[in-house]
């Protein structure tokens, strides 16, 4: 259980920090909110990936390629989705 956490808070910062180095613009983000956004990613990949596949993979392991691709694109989205609501709002003001 302790090693299943630990792993979500590593796969976490590291998809949050590549989606932020490859969505342009600023996204305000600390290391608390990096690590939201990877683990928001991590929730989207997986299930664009059961969606997509019909199946869970989870099973085959925890560390495995699909899983970090996934959580990448998965934070990616999010990011981009997060920066265009933010930008709406802002624009009002």
């Amino acid at each position: 259980m302790l090693g299943t956490i630990i792993g979500l808070i590593v796969i976490g910062i590291v998809a949050g920090y590549i989606a932020r180095l490859v969505v342009p613009g600023r996204s305000g983000l600390g290391i608390g909110g990096t690590l939201l956004l990877g683990v928001a990613g991590s929730f989207v990949g997986g299930f664009l990936g059961y969606f997509l596949l019909g199946r869970n993979s989870s099973g085959e392991g925890f560390i495995q390629p699909s899983s970090w691709i996934g959580s990448i694109i998965g934070a990616i989205i999010v990011l981009a989705i997060y920066q265009a609501t933010r930008g709406r709002s802002h624009s009002r003001a």
